[in-house]
């Protein structure tokens, strides 16, 4: 069984996922990093010269075989719930968890990535900063009706967000926080000290 990390972009999925795949001593798989090195380029760069429609075929197939893993982190990208099919695979072999966050966080995380150099594609052809709104909006409902939790990210560190997550996960998921000592893996008790 994985954990999922679904949600928008800046929500934290990256991150979060390091930390809760540390903890958990499982292996984190973020599916934007693999299909960079899939592409051969980084996204912004797939996506200005394919478009997103070809970034999604990418994204699909990617998902596919991801989901195909057992005792991940998956890490995905804000778009994923826009195929079901990509859910529907997501789901059968994991717990999906929904990073929310509001338009005032996600905007200013947006504003650090591009602050760092990490500038994001817009994805209706507009500025990202601007059009966060209007396409949360969109997703919402996709995000929802995709997860099996939501956990509110604004004002949360990584930490903070990793230990709610794994004091939350159902009872066939508990063996995944075990510490296990040859791995350097902690357990939730540990987290809690």
């Amino acid at each position: 069984m994985n954990i999922v990390l679904i949600g928008y972009r800046c929500s934290g999925k990256s991150v979060v996922g390091k930390t809760l795949a540390k903890n958990l001593g499982l292996e984190l798989v973020d599916t934007d990093q693999v299909l960079a090195g899939r592409v051969g380029c980084e996204i912004g760069q797939y996506v200005a010269e394919n478009g997103w429609e070809a970034f999604r075929i990418v994204e699909k197939m990617i998902v596919r075989s991801i989901s195909n893993q057992d005792r991940r982190v998956i890490a995905t990208g804000g778009g994923v719930v826009l195929d079901w099919e990509n859910v529907r695979n997501l789901r059968h072999s994991g717990w999906v968890v929904w990073l929310r966050a509001d338009v005032t966080t996600l905007q200013s995380r947006m504003m650090h990535d591009e602050r760092s150099g990490s500038v994001r594609p817009g994805l209706v052809g507009g500025n990202p900063l601007v059009e966060v709104q209007e396409v949360l909006s969109q997703r919402t409902a996709l995000y929802e009706k995709a997860c099996d939790y939501i956990v509110n990210t604004d004002q949360k560190s990584p930490l903070a967000i990793s230990k709610e997550i794994m004091q939350s996960m159902p009872r066939g998921l508990t063996h995944l926080n075990h510490s296990d000592q040859s791995q350097g893996t902690v357990s939730i008790s540990a987290l809690n000290r």
